[in-house]
């Protein structure tokens, strides 16, 4: 809400709000844009020898002198090894930075991999940005007045969740001028299909958003294109179903930043949804192999990097079980758009 109102009536142009990871992905983006401009020459060392970073944060810097980070986090290898030398640039540059974050700056990127060559950046944000601890200890989502969140989320110990939803789908549709049919997604050189759609609204099961190799790019792109999103098949997890896991956390992230009104029919309630568990065997080969792949001994202090344990998914179910508490509510769903009331479902 803080962040709501500062951006809200801060005057001036050239000022933008936007999701961290959001941004990331399009920082990676216009790096990976960058390189293949670049000339391909005999000369493969000078090649190799381009900066990236300096012309992307220039670029950045010529349109924006504010960013307001939603959800500062750190949680990819990718993006801990390039925000120093981003951020150093885009400080130099006069750029002005506000973000958010449920960490505080020294544990940004907790036990990740790699993290001494991630410290240097802790300096830097440190050196330039205030940091103030605003936690009062209470969850401002889950006290808001939740008493009619069983309208947009649906359990199946209470009903036949996906046979409710699939009859909100069918409401919706009517208010539209465009049947129920798929739909494709042009996004970065490839296609993103979406088999039930109509108007501005879009109903997936959970397979496809969580089970399916799909990632932020993906859910930034079904935000921007759908103002209701409803799923089906919401099965109880745990780290046992990590990848699906990380993958719904992602997802709820890029809804809630981008005010997506979400409807779900899932196997049990809300408060059920996560259980703590051991990591699955299936995750835990891939650990093991992606140690392997990096040379890091099993039982060495590497091994306990928050990529192999799962620590970091468990802190942020935390945020995830808060905002899908939120979102139910009336106000975040007019938040929105205004027009709109959930009682017409």
């Amino acid at each position: 809400m803080l962040m709501d109102l500062f951006y809200k009536y801060l005057e001036g142009g050239n000022k933008r709000r936007t999701h961290f990871d959001s941004f990331m992905l399009e920082v990676h983006t216009r790096i990976h844009e960058l390189k293949l401009k670049q000339p391909k020459g005999k000369d493969a060392r000078k090649s190799r020898g381009f900066d990236p970073i300096p012309p992307v944060a220039r670029e950045i810097s010529e349109s924006t002198w504010l960013l307001c980070f939603d959800e500062f986090q750190v949680v990819d290898i990718a993006d801990a090894m390039i925000l120093k030398y981003l951020f150093t640039e885009l400080f130099a540059n006069g750029v002005v930075v506000v973000a958010t974050s449920n960490r505080k700056p020294d544990d940004l990127y907790k036990n990740g991999l790699q993290r001494s060559n991630f410290l240097p950046f802790i300096k830097i944000l440190k050196s330039h940005c205030e940091v103030l601890q605003l936690d009062s200890g209470i969850d401002y989502r889950q006290a808001t007045d939740l008493q009619d969140n069983q309208d947009t989320y649906f359990s199946n110990t209470t009903c036949d969740a996906n046979t409710v939803i699939e009859q909100i789908f069918k409401k919706l549709a009517l208010k539209e001028d465009e049947v129920i049919q798929p739909r494709r997604i042009v996004l970065r050189g490839r296609y993103l299909n979406i088999k039930t759609t109509c108007g501005r609204n879009a109903m997936f099961t959970f397979k496809e958003l969580c089970e399916m190799p799909v990632g932020a790019a993906d859910y930034l792109a079904i935000a921007n294109n759908f103002d209701t999103v409803l799923i089906k098949d919401i099965p109880q997890m745990s780290m046992r179903t990590r990848t699906a896991l990380k993958r719904f956390i992602v997802m709820i992230d890029n809804f809630y930043d981008n005010k997506v009104r979400l409807i779900c029919a899932a196997e049990v309630p809300m408060n059920q949804l996560f259980i703590l568990s051991d990591i699955g065997q299936k995750d835990a080969d891939n650990s093991r192999l992606l140690m392997d792949d990096l040379g890091i001994e099993q039982r060495s202090e590497l091994s306990k990097a928050s990529i192999f344990t799962g620590e970091e998914e468990k802190f942020a179910w935390e945020r995830t079980y808060s905002r899908l508490m939120e979102m139910q509510t009336e106000a975040y769903w007019l938040s929105r758009e205004p027009q709109s009331k959930r009682e017409d479902l």
